[in-house]
């Protein structure tokens, strides 16, 4: 929920669309339903106008972002970030180095 019915004009919408909301998000009360990626924990706003699928990882059975669906359809890996935080602690028991796919 983002409130600015008492914030004068409250925020253009060249703001609110590069945060990724919609037209008209910035002014008075906007509220709608919001989901966290499974991949990479990104909490997504769901936009209730828009009209294509949601990405959906089908090996972990959950939503998951834009980036992080682009990312599936590219390459068929499911990484949840359990699984991710899992090898990073991995790698520091064995003192190596871990880079973050993020």
């Amino acid at each position: 929920m983002t409130d600015h019915r008492h914030a004068g004009a409250g925020v253009s919408d060249e703001l609110v669309h590069k945060a990724g909301l919609p037209t008209g998000a910035g002014r008075g009360l906007f509220e709608t339903s919001t989901f966290t990626c499974y991949h990479c924990q990104r909490v997504v706003i769901n936009d209730p106008k828009r009209t294509r699928p949601r990405s959906w990882c089908k090996k972990c059975d959950h939503h998951i972002c834009d980036g992080c669906g682009a990312d599936y359809f590219l390459t068929g890996i499911c990484r949840p970030f359990k699984k991710v935080v899992e090898e990073a602690q991995e790698a520091a028991l064995k003192g190596l180095p871990f880079i973050s796919p993020f």
